[in-house]
C-alpha cells in the first residue's frame, strides 16, 4: 500500500471498505507521510481509523502549495469523519485607502480592487473602525463616499471636529494630503517613530520660515500622535512586526484555536475558532496544524507564527508562504511577544468555557426535544439531528418571501439558510406560499438526492400543517416529521401548541419545557431571518420606484440623479440647488424632485 507511492507532494485519500473517504492529507513527500501512519506511537484517535482503513488513494500534484490547496478543497466536500475541520470564515474585514487624487479611508470587505490599498486582514469590525478613528485624529483624512466628496460645497462637521482636512473645498493642497496619506500608510506599517521625527522636522522648518500657523497645525498633529502612541504603548513591540498569535486549548473533547492578529507592531485582536466537530481523542498539535492548513489555504501568512503547540514548520512554511518568503514559528517566545501569547491563551480559555457552557444547555434542550416528540436521533446521536424550520414574511402581500433555517450539532448553522422568493401566488396566501417553499425545498430529496431532516418545524398553526402534510404526501414523504409551531393567547412565549400532521393531539409542553425553548429558539430564529429577507427585497423596488413615478424622469436622468449622490438617500439629503446642478435638470424639475421626496405638494 506504501511501497509504491512516490517521494513527490500530493494528497493523500484514506477510503473504507464501501469506498468512504475517511480521511484527507496532504504531504511534501507522499510516500515517507503515508508510511509515518504505519510506524509506532500513532494516537489513538488514528488508530481507530487505521483499523477501518482499505485503500489509500493519492494525487500527485506539482508543489506543497497546490497540495495545501487541493486538501482544503477535498475537506469541505467530502467532511471526512477523521479530519478536524474549522468553518470557512475567510470574510475578514480590511482598511482601504480608494484609488483617488484625495484617497479616502473606509471599513472594507469583499473581493478586492487592485487600484485600492488595503491593510488587514483585521480580526473584526471594532479593530478596522477604531484605525479610522485613529487615523482621522492624527492625519485628518477625509472617509466621505466620492459623491459627496465631488458635490461638497463647504465643509463637513467633521472638518469643523478636526477629524478631516476638508479636501473636498480644497482647504488643504493636493500634495499636502498626499503627504498626509503616505504617513498614515507608514503609521500602519509600524513605522511610527519615522514619522513622528519627520513631523517634528517639518514643525521646525516651518518655524525657521516664520510659517507659524501651518507650524502649528503640525504641532497639534504631533500632540495626537503622541497621545495615540502612549495609548498603544502596552500593546506594541516598537518594531514593524506582522504577526499572528495563535493558541490552542482543548477541554472536555472540545477545541477552541484562538488567533490574534498583530499589524504593524500594533496587537489588532483576536477571534476564537471552533472545529465543526468535537475533536474527540485529538491533541493541541494536531487541532494546530489542521487550522493552520485551513486558515492560510488563501489567506496570506504573516512573516511570524506565535504558537503555543508543537507544529511542523518546515513542511507547512512552503505551503503558506512563498518560498523566497521566510516564515518564523515562535514556540517560546519573550518579552511582549510571550505576552501577547499568554492573553491570546487566556481568550481561550474563556471562549471555550462560555462555548461549553452554551453547548451543555443545547445538549440538554436538544434530547429533551428528542425524547418528547419521540424523535430518533441519527445513529444514536443527539448531535446529528437536523431540524429545518420555514416562515413566510410579507408585508400586505407585497415583497413575499420565505425562508429556510438549520439546526444540527446543538447549534443554528447560518450558513445552510435558504431565502425563498415566492412568485404566482395570491398577495397575502401565506398557505400557498408555504405549499410552494416545500415544493422547492423537499422535491430534490423526493428524488433521492440528500436525506430528509428529523424534524420539519412549521411557523404556524393546522392550517399550515394541513398544507405542508398535503405537499409531503404529493412527494411521498414521511409526514410524521412535519410539526407546526402555533402561537398562544397574546403570542406570548412558553404558551405555543404544537401541532402534528401524523394525526396525534396537539400538544402544549409550558413555559419550563426544555425542549419547547430549542423549538421557539429555531422558530424565532427563522422569524428573523425571514423578516430581514423580505425588508431588503422590498426595499430594492422602492429605492428607485420614486423616481420612476415622477413625470418627466426618464431612465437616463434618474441614472444621473442617483449616480451624483450615490443612491436615494445622498439625493433625498441634496438640496434643491443641488440637484439643479445635474445636467437635464432644471431648477422648477429639481424642486419637484425635492418635494416629492420629502413628501411635500408638488
Amino acid at each position: 500500500m506504501v511501497d509504491g507511492l512516490p517521494h513527490l507532494p500530493g494528497v493523500y485519500r484514506m477510503l473504507d471498505a464501501a469506498g468512504l473517504v475517511l480521511y484527507v492529507g496532504k504531504a511534501r513527500d507522499l510516500r515517507r507521510r503515508v508510511g509515518s501512519y504505519f510506524g509506532r506511537g500513532v494516537a489513538p484517535r488514528i488508530a481507530h481509523m487505521l483499523e477501518r482503513v482499505a485503500a489509500i488513494d493519492t494525487t500527485v500534484t506539482r508543489s506543497e502549495a497546490e497540495a495545501l490547496l487541493l486538501e482544503n478543497t477535498l475537506i469541505k466536500q467530502l467532511a471526512p469523519r477523521y479530519n478536524i475541520l474549522f468553518r470557512d470564515d475567510k470574510s475578514y474585514p480590511y482598511l482601504k485607502f480608494t484609488a483617488h487624487a484625495f484617497p479616502r479611508i473606509a471599513y472594507f470587505r469583499g473581493a478586492p480592487d487592485r487600484r485600492a490599498q488595503y491593510f488587514g486582514p483585521f480580526p473584526n469590525a471594532w479593530a478596522v473602525k477604531d484605525s479610522i478613528r485613529v487615523l482621522q485624529k492624527v492625519f485628518r483624512l477625509r472617509t466621505c463616499e466620492d459623491t459627496v466628496f465631488a458635490n461638497r460645497s463647504r465643509p463637513c462637521l467633521l472638518h469643523q471636529i478636526g477629524r478631516c482636512s476638508a479636501p473636498c473645498v480644497a482647504l488643504i493642497e493636493a500634495g499636502a494630503y498626499a503627504a498626509d496619506v503616505d504617513r498614515a500608510v507608514r503609521f500602519l506599517r509600524g513605522q511610527a517613530g519615522e514619522v513622528t521625527a519627520e513631523l517634528e522636522q517639518t514643525m521646525q522648518q516651518l518655524a525657521a520660515d516664520l510659517r507659524f500657523e501651518e507650524a502649528a497645525a503640525v504641532r497639534d498633529q504631533l500632540g495626537s500622535l503622541s497621545r495615540v502612541l502612549h495609548q498603544q504603548a502596552v500593546e506594541t513591540t516598537g518594531g514593524d512586526t506582522d504577526a499572528d498569535v495563535i493558541a490552542v486549548l482543548i477541554e472536555q473533547g472540545q477545541a477552541c484555536v484562538n488567533l490574534a492578529m498583530v499589524r504593524g507592531g500594533r496587537h489588532l485582536g483576536d477571534r476564537p475558532y471552533f472545529p465543526v466537530r468535537r475533536a474527540e481523542e485529538a491533541d493541541a498539535a494536531e487541532v494546530l496544524e489542521a487550522f493552520v492548513s485551513q486558515h492560510y489555504a488563501d489567506l496570506s501568512a504573516p512573516p511570524v507564527l506565535i504558537v503555543n503547540a508543537e507544529i511542523d514548520a518546515d513542511e507547512l512554511a512552503p505551503m503558506i508562504r512563498p518560498a523566497a518568503e521566510r516564515l518564523q514559528v515562535l514556540r517560546q517566545p519573550q518579552g511582549q511577544r510571550r505576552h501577547w501569547l499568554e492573553m491570546a491563551e487566556a481568550n481561550a480559555a474563556l471562549a471555550l468555557a462560555r462555548r461549553l457552557a452554551e453547548e451543555g444547555s443545547q445538549q440538554v434542550r436538544t434530547r429533551a426535544l428528542i425524547d418528547t416528540l419521540g424523535l430518533e436521533a441519527p445513529e444514536g446521536d443527539p448531535a446529528r439531528l437536523r431540524i429545518e424550520c420555514f416562515d413566510v414574511s410579507h408585508t400586505m402581500g407585497e415583497a413575499t418571501q420565505a425562508a429556510c433555517v438549520v439546526f444540527h450539532d446543538h447549534a443554528v448553522q447560518p450558513a445552510e439558510y435558504r431565502r425563498f422568493n415566492i412568485d404566482g401566488v395570491a398577495a397575502g396566501d401565506d398557505y400557498a406560499a408555504m405549499r410552494q417553499v416545500l415544493a422547492r425545498r423537499y422535491q430534490r430529496i423526493a428524488r433521492g438526492e440528500g436525506a430528509l431532516p428529523g424534524l420539519v418545524l412549521i411557523d404556524g398553526g393546522a392550517g399550515q400543517v394541513e398544507v405542508a402534510r398535503q405537499v409531503f404526501a404529493e412527494l411521498g414523504l414521511d409526514a410524521g416529521v412535519l410539526v407546526g409551531v402555533a402561537k398562544g393567547p397574546e403570542r406570548k412565549v412558553g404558551l405555543e401548541e404544537l401541532v402534528f400532521a401524523d394525526g396525534r393531539a396537539p400538544l402544549q409542553l409550558g413555559r419550563e419545557s426544555q425542549a419547547l425553548l430549542l423549538i421557539a429558539q429555531i422558530r424565532d430564529e427563522a422569524h428573523r431571518f425571514a423578516i430581514t429577507g423580505m425588508r431588503a427585497r422590498r426595499a430594492k423596488p422602492r429605492a428607485s420606484s420614486q423616481l420612476e413615478d415622477m413625470e418627466g424622469i426618464g431612465p437616463k436622468r434618474r441614472q444621473r440623479l442617483l449616480a451624483r449622490f450615490g443612491g436615494l438617500r445622498g439625493l433625498t439629503a441634496a438640496s434643491v440647488e443641488d440637484i439643479a446642478r445635474v445636467d437635464g435638470v432644471s431648477r422648477k424639475l429639481a424642486e419637484r424632485i425635492y418635494a416629492q421626496l420629502h413628501g411635500q405638494p408638488g
